[in-house]
C-alpha cells in the first residue's frame, strides 16, 4: 500500500485552516462528490487515506487536500508534494463536504486520468480489451475493473448506461486501479467502427449459448463484451457482435455475478497468454 509512513520526515503542516462551508474549494469538493465526475474546475473528488495514497503513487496531479482538525496525523503517512494546498476543515464542515456517513477525515481533489478511444486501443502487444455495456452498479464496475489490471487487460470501455468511473464506490472497489488503466467513456457504434482497424475481435460474454471460453484462442487480440446485471448485454448492442462466449457452469445457477464472470474471463485470458 502507498501509504506508507515518511519516517525521518517532518510532519507535513497545513497551508491554512478554513471554517466557512461556501469556501471555493470546499464547494468544489462537494460538488464532485455529488456529481460522481469531473468538476467545472476539471477535478474529480475522492476520500479516504487508501485512495488519497493511490492517486499520489499514480502519478496523477492533486489540486487540494483536505484534512479534518485533529486527524492532522493522516498527513505523514502520506507522501504528499510540498506544492500541494492543504486545508484543515473543522469536523462539521468536512462532514458536510464528503458522503460517508463515518468521515474517513482526508480527502483531495485531483485531476483525472484521461484517455481517447484510440489510445485504449492501441496496445503494443495483443490488446485486452474489457467493455460494459451497461453495468450499473458501482461495486461490480470497480471489482471488474481492478480484475482487468490484475490479469494484464490494456483497456476499459464504458458503454452509455454506465455507472460513472469516479463514483466513488467505483473508485473504492477499484482499489487505485481506476487510476492506471486506461478507461475511456465511448459509444457503442464508435467502439465497434473503431474494433476492425485494430484487429480486434469483439466476444459477448453471454449466459448459454456460447462457444466454452476455455475453447476459444484468448491469445488473439479480443474485447470482452459485458452486460447489465439483470439484463445482460442491450440487444442493439448484442446486435453488432458476432462472436458470443459462455463460462459453463455445472452448478444450478441461472447466471454469475458480473463482476464474477469478467474476473473469470479475464483469468482465462491471462492463463492462455502465459502458456503460449
Amino acid at each position: 500500500m502507498p501509504t506508507v509512513s515518511m519516517r525521518g520526515r517532518a510532519p507535513r503542516p497545513v497551508s491554512r485552516i478554513v471554517q466557512s462551508r461556501q469556501n471555493a474549494r470546499v464547494k468544489e469538493l462537494r460538488s464532485g462528490f455529488a456529481r460522481a465526475g469531473v468538476t467545472d474546475e476539471g477535478h474529480i473528488a475522492i476520500e479516504g487515506e487508501h485512495l488519497v495514497g493511490e492517486a499520489i503513487a499514480s502519478g496523477l496531479l492533486l489540486a487540494a487536500v483536505f484534512v479534518e482538525t485533529g486527524k492532522e496525523s493522516l498527513l505523514d503517512r502520506l507522501d504528499l508534494p510540498d506544492s500541494v494546498d492543504v486545508l484543515a476543515l473543522p469536523p462539521d464542515i468536512f462532514a458536510s463536504a464528503v458522503p460517508t456517513e463515518a468521515p474517513q477525515g482526508i480527502a483531495a481533489l485531483v485531476s483525472p486520468p484521461t484517455f481517447t478511444l484510440d489510445q485504449v486501443l492501441a496496445a503494443k502487444a495483443a490488446a485486452l480489451v474489457v467493455v460494459s455495456a451497461g453495468l450499473q452498479d458501482p461495486g461490480n464496475l470497480g471489482t471488474l475493473i481492478r480484475s482487468a489490471e490484475a490479469f494484464g487487460a490494456t483497456g476499459f470501455v464504458l458503454l452509455p448506461g454506465t455507472v460513472s468511473l469516479f463514483n466513488q464506490k467505483t473508485l473504492r472497489a477499484s482499489a487505485g486501479s481506476a487510476f492506471r488503466l486506461p478507461c475511456v467513456a465511448a459509444k457503442a457504434e464508435e467502439l465497434f467502427a473503431a474494433l476492425p482497424a485494430r484487429t480486434i475481435t469483439a466476444l459477448a460474454a453471454v449466459a448459454t449459448e456460447g462457444e466454452p471460453i476455455a475453447r476459444y484462442d484468448l491469445t488473439q487480440p479480443s474485447a470482452l463484451i459485458l452486460g447489465n446485471e439483470g439484463n445482460g448485454i442491450p440487444k442493439e448492442v448484442l446486435a453488432l457482435i458476432e462472436k458470443r462466449v459462455t463460462i459453463p457452469t455445472p452448478g444450478p445457477v441461472e447466471s454469475l455475478n458480473a463482476a464474477v464472470a469478467g474476473s473469470i474471463l479475464l483469468y482465462e485470458a491471462a492463463r492462455q497468454r502465459g502458456l503460449r
